[in-house]
């Protein structure tokens, strides 16, 4: 068997203030893989305006015509090059803040208020992208648009299902994405969240990766079991939560994340990366109501409505992650900027998230 031997100890300079590397084997300078699909706004977020978002340096507008069909254009005007997310939609159009010009769906102009008789309209307009609506979210392929219908958003099925409570928290860090899907990938920091934490003393059992995945199996320690109407209120008093033994399995299905902890909960990450120092992402927390066959009895429309009650119902608890997750991102980044030198990692599963992002990155 061959042994890897730990490299002798580097001198640490006194000063950081060192430009940071930008060698094709940094991960920390990887770009995104366009050629998949990616959540930058909730259904909720794009009503009868248009909502601006920004996708890895890429200004995005979406919008809805009166058929409440979405559409997404670059953000910018094709006359001065305004964002056309400052406007406002006139008969399924966009009207530009600046000067009146109009943009349709597909990023042609449409009308521009003052044209002359004898003028005719420039042979320019704006790029439009492939976007979904799907499980509450809107989802942009910023690739090439002919390998869009060859390709899937990420399934959530549980967000429309009648068993699942669903709680979302909006992750927003300065720091480039894949501080975040290692943390997430990071089963070995629940010292950081005390009351927080939803699992103890993980044990890795299982490692696989290919191309598009990573995926670890972890033996661990569960607080929650949600087995009893009353037991929900585990999620709010930590006084009642008592440890036992669940499978964690947390998945890295490029570019988003999934984990599961035994039968009770789901967790998903939608990542929208703003910059290589940006990160956005949607955490969704679902809390399965699976153990209460009783319930399942219940006409199908006072089910909705217990679902559609108890939205947001670990709010506490995943703002509270999300807060504590962030500032570690946050001073990880800015050590990174200041002195890039890799961390030295012991987490197999992290060497594999480092190679997958590596991979995808060359790969668009």
């Amino acid at each position: 068997m061959d042994v890897m031997r730990s490299p002798q100890p580097t001198e640490v300079p006194d000063s950081l203030d060192v430009a940071p590397a930008t060698g094709r084997g940094d991960v920390r300078q990887a770009g995104i893989n366009p050629n998949h699909w990616y959540a930058v706004a909730r259904s909720s977020e794009v009503t009868d305006q248009p909502h601006g978002v920004t996708l890895w340096n890429e200004p995005i507008v979406l919008f809805r015509t009166r058929d409440q069909t979405l559409h997404a254009l670059a953000d910018r005007c094709p006359h001065r090059y305004v964002k056309l997310s400052r406007g406002v939609v006139v008969n399924d159009t966009l009207e530009c803040a600046y000067h009146g010009w109009r943009v349709d769906a597909d990023g042609q102009i449409a009308d521009i208020p003052y044209l002359e008789a004898q003028q005719k309209v420039p042979n320019c307009g704006v790029r439009s992208f492939p976007v979904r609506e799907q499980d509450g979210f809107i989802w942009v392929f910023p690739g090439d648009g002919a390998l869009a219908a060859t390709r899937e958003p990420l399934s959530i099925p549980e967000w429309d299902h009648l068993n699942y409570i669903a709680t979302v928290s909006v992750i927003d860090c300065e720091a480039h994405f894949s501080f975040l899907i290692e943390n997430l990938m990071d089963m070995y920091h629940g010292h950081l969240h005390q009351d927080y934490q939803a699992w103890a003393d993980p044990k890795l059992e299982v490692l696989e990766a290919d191309g598009d995945r990573v995926e670890a199996r972890y033996q661990a320690q569960s607080y929650y079991r949600i087995d009893k109407i009353w037991s929900i209120s585990q999620l709010f008093f930590p006084s009642l939560r008592r440890l036992h033994p669940e499978l964690l399995t947390v998945s890295y299905p490029y570019p988003n994340w999934t984990s599961t902890l035994g039968e009770d909960f789901k967790i998903y990450c939608l990542f929208s990366p703003t910059n290589a120092t940006h990160t956005r992402a949607y955490l969704i927390h679902f809390t399965s109501l699976n153990a209460f066959h009783r319930l399942h009895k219940l006409p199908d429309g006072f089910r909705r409505f217990v679902k559609n009650s108890l939205f947001g119902s670990a709010q506490k608890l995943l703002d509270g992650l999300v807060e504590q997750d962030v500032a570690m991102l946050e001073d990880e980044q800015v050590a990174y900027l200041k002195q890039p030198t890799p961390p030295r990692e012991l987490n197999r599963a992290l060497i594999s998230v480092q190679k997958l992002i590596q991979q995808q990155a060359a790969n668009a």
